[in-house]
């Protein structure tokens, strides 16, 4: 068994100051509000952007008429977007990790885990939360630092996945060999397909789904048998 990573996962509750909101609501009223807090904040960014508007493109200005506050009260909490859009991006991983993961350990079987994961996946596209299409194209088109936060949220998919295929493979009487490269694979190619359908009607959606969970379990009946291949 290859050595696996001891890096620690954040939990990340500091991230959240209240629960994510499950749908966009406005984060501004009428007049301007006298205090603000971050998470207000994040859901004003989350309303501006969209499918041909990314965090980079926004100003200062614009998330502070979004949430209804001066420029100037904008810095308690953050010293430039650069700032906010790492944390926002921070925490949509940590909000959809905690899906994900609930999802997961509700199946017993590899087989279910699997599918659990990928429609947990897509269906998170559908919600108005913004989270995973944030992920998805700040990770893509996103300026280099934002690309770097996001990979770092990656990683984090990337070991609890590990573990979870560590664990079901025992259950099972079997091992896979490199799995962290497995997870790896898995979570690269979970999120591909991610960019690729976040656009399609749901019919189509379902086919790249459908498609995507096979390609995962060819990756991992691959993995088990690694070492009985002459490679190299």
């Amino acid at each position: 068994m290859p050595h696996l990573s001891t890096t620690t996962v954040p939990t990340d509750h500091a991230l959240l100051d209240t629960p994510p909101a499950q749908a966009k609501t406005p984060a501004r009223s009428a007049g301007r509000k006298a205090t603000i807090t971050k998470e207000e904040l994040f859901q004003a960014t989350l309303n501006l952007i969209g499918p041909e508007k990314s965090i980079a493109s926004l100003s200062l200005r614009e998330v502070a008429r979004e949430a209804g506050i001066a420029p100037n009260s904008f810095y308690r909490h953050f010293k430039d977007i650069d700032e906010l859009a790492i944390e926002l991006i921070n925490r949509a991983g940590v909000v959809l990790r905690k899906i994900i993961r609930e999802a997961r350990l509700k199946a017993s079987k590899q087989e279910s885990i699997i599918r659990t994961s990928v429609e947990v996946f897509l269906q998170q596209l559908d919600t108005d939360d913004g989270n995973l299409s944030l992920l998805l194209r700040e990770g893509y088109t996103g300026s280099i630092s934002y690309k770097r936060a996001v990979e770092q949220q990656l990683s984090f998919f990337q070991q609890e996945l590990q573990e979870d295929l560590i664990r079901l493979e025992r259950l099972n009487q079997n091992r896979l060999f490199h799995p962290d490269l497995a997870a790896k694979a898995i979570t690269q190619l979970v999120f591909n397909m991610g960019a690729k359908v976040i656009d399609l009607p749901v019919n189509e959606r379902n086919v790249v789904a459908e498609q995507t969970m096979i390609m995962i379990r060819m990756i991992l009946e691959g993995a088990r048998r690694l070492n009985e291949a002459k490679i190299g």
